[in-house]
């Protein structure tokens, strides 16, 4: 009994769903086995897909460097950035549950909200293969509209959501990975050339025109040693973390 109670509790909404398929085949037995049969099926596409997708993930993770995310899908990528992750969700592939793994990996590795947003959006209502189904169906008129429409509310969801949801909101793999909320700060214009910042912590601070600048604002909790040393070496003592 004990057993059970602890597998209720750990797995709520498995029991719940279990709970229901108890009550509809008592109440609606015809119901329950077409929607059992329902469940399979996905049940069944779901162990086709997901393999692929988590090899997917791996290869992201192993060989895609961070750099080049942050660089092309972080929160400094610009509008370059929202269209490379439109573009990525455009030429999908596959439900739009296989691509959550795939956005988590891309936010581990530095791609912003707003990016993540996007290619979920763009994924799920207007990838190319979903548009020559809508094409052949509804008829050039209304796909473009729709895809123009869609579009453009989608870019708009991207913004939104980067203001509304933080960094700090979404669950990562390793806790040592959770970003800082508090933003980190430098006065340029008083900044004297000596480097000591860009080479004590040089994912957070580069040199531009003999003037430290700061080109990351993700910042990791094991990070921060090194941005308290930058911050204490620093002889104009311009850089800032807020806390």
């Amino acid at each position: 009994m004990k057993k059970i109670t602890q597998f209720i509790k750990k797995n709520k909404f498995l029991t719940l769903i279990l709970l229901i398929y108890i009550i509809l085949f008592i109440l609606m037995p015809n119901k329950a086995i077409t929607s059992l049969k329902n469940s399979f099926y996905y049940v069944k596409e779901m162990l086709m897909i997901m393999p692929v997708i988590l090899l997917l993930t791996a290869l992201i993770t192993a060989w895609v460097p961070k750099k080049a995310i942050e660089k092309n899908l972080g929160s400094n990528s610009g509008f370059k950035g929202s269209i490379f992750s439109f573009l990525l969700g455009s030429f999908s592939a596959g439900p739009i549950y296989a691509a959550f793994p795939v956005c988590k990996t891309l936010f581990e590795k530095g791609a912003s909200i707003s990016n993540i947003v996007i290619l979920l959006s763009t994924w799920a209502v207007v990838k190319i293969p979903m548009l020559l189904t809508e094409f052949k169906f509804l008829g050039p008129k209304f796909m473009i509209a729709r895809w123009i429409l869609t579009t453009i509310s989608i870019f708009i969801m991207g913004y939104i959501t980067s203001k509304l949801v933080k960094p700090k909101d979404l669950p990562l793999n390793d806790p040592q990975e959770n970003y800082l909320v508090e933003p980190l700060r430098i006065s340029s214009e008083y900044c004297i050339g000596c480097g000591i910042c860009s080479e004590i912590a040089p994912k957070y601070f580069k040199m531009e025109n003999k003037k430290a600048t700061v080109i990351n604002q993700n910042i990791y909790q094991k990070d921060l040693k090194a941005i308290c040393k930058a911050i204490e070496k620093c002889p104009s003592q311009i850089i800032q973390l807020h806390k």
